[in-house]
């Protein structure tokens, strides 16, 4: 090959690999420019619902084009997660992502048909907030340490609901059991508990803020305790469970995901733009009200952060036998 031949066959080689690279960063420049799916592993009303659409609509104003939530309840999250991970790698599909759901899923759960780690690509964290535990009004006990009383004075006879085996309402729960030293009853249910908790056939909750928050101020359920290791600011009136049992700490976080291989420049794209929603006051000022906090953070820190859920809740679900249905 002479000279002059082999330099343009290096400019050709070097187009080859520079083409296929300006035409994903144009992509994402340009993203997105269809409407975008957000998938919701937990039915309407749920707290990750809830959340979903509010950062829905807040993506839909700043990038012009629909985010949509789509519900795929089912599996404790799995349905969706695993949507979401044979879901093209394209950044119109997301996750929404519990993260405590989510870590509890990749503990428990031997054989998936995805593993949440390496099919899940971490987009950006959106908020952060404690459990809540209620109970009906009907329940002889108004604060944490008589409620503790009352459940080891009638053991295996108080109903804990969850939304399912496994759930983040059901391990949470489990951490408290095994913590303050009491037997209450696991109530499983595959879809919304609310209904039962309101009238009483069950009588506990550990539940997301955000989800029971505007019952507890109707007067329809009471709060004994945040679950967060400290007293929560968006409700200073409600002591942690750690006054009552020390060193208990739980909390959930949301954020998005999406499937492995999602473009880099999508995903950074994807965090500038959630991050900057999350710093408009109207949406700080809402989620305050469901009883969280913005958390803004980089694709790394999230994955950190997912690490370290698992790692902890590994350890609850092996004390605790806890078995998937």
């Amino acid at each position: 090959m002479n000279l002059l031949h082999r330099r343009f066959f290096l400019r050709l080689a070097a187009g080859a690999v520079v083409l296929p690279l300006l035409s994903r960063i144009a992509s994402a420049l340009d993203y997105p420019m269809r409407p975008v799916r957000i998938v919701v592993g937990f039915p309407v009303g749920n707290a990750s619902d809830i959340i979903g659409r509010l950062i829905a609509q807040a993506l839909s104003a700043r990038l012009g084009q629909q985010f949509i939530v789509e519900n795929r309840p089912g599996a404790a999250g799995n349905n969706a997660a695993e949507f979401v991970a044979r879901a093209d790698a394209d950044g119109y599909t997301l996750l929404m992502e519990v993260v405590t759901a989510n870590a509890i899923n990749a503990a428990l759960y031997a054989k998936l048909g995805f593993d949440f780690v390496r099919d899940i690509a971490p987009v950006a964290t959106i908020a952060t907030g404690p459990y809540i535990m209620v109970v009906h009004p009907a329940v002889p006990a108004t604060t944490l340490a008589e409620f503790v009383a009352y459940a080891k004075a009638n053991p295996g006879k108080i109903n804990m609901a969850s939304a399912g085996t496994g759930t983040g309402t059901h391990v949470v729960g489990e951490l408290f059991k095994m913590m303050a030293g009491v037997d209450l009853l696991h109530v499983p249910y595959r879809g919304s508990f609310l209904t039962d908790l309101l009238s009483g056939q069950v009588q506990v909750v550990f539940g997301p803020t955000s989800q029971l928050i505007e019952y507890i101020r109707a007067g329809k359920l009471r709060a004994l305790a945040v679950t967060s290791a400290t007293r929560w600011a968006a409700l200073p009136d409600i002591p942690s469970v750690a006054e009552v049992v020390p060193g208990y700490e739980a909390s959930a976080w949301y954020g998005i995901g999406a499937p492995k291989g999602t473009p880099a420049t999508i995903i950074a794209k994807l965090n500038q733009d959630i991050n900057i929603a999350l710093a408009d006051p109207t949406i700080k000022a809402r989620l305050a009200d469901l009883g969280d906090t913005v958390l803004t953070s980089s694709p790394a820190d999230f994955k950190k952060l997912i690490a370290e859920d698992i790692d902890k809740w590994a350890k609850v679900i092996k004390a605790a036998n806890i078995k998937p249905e």
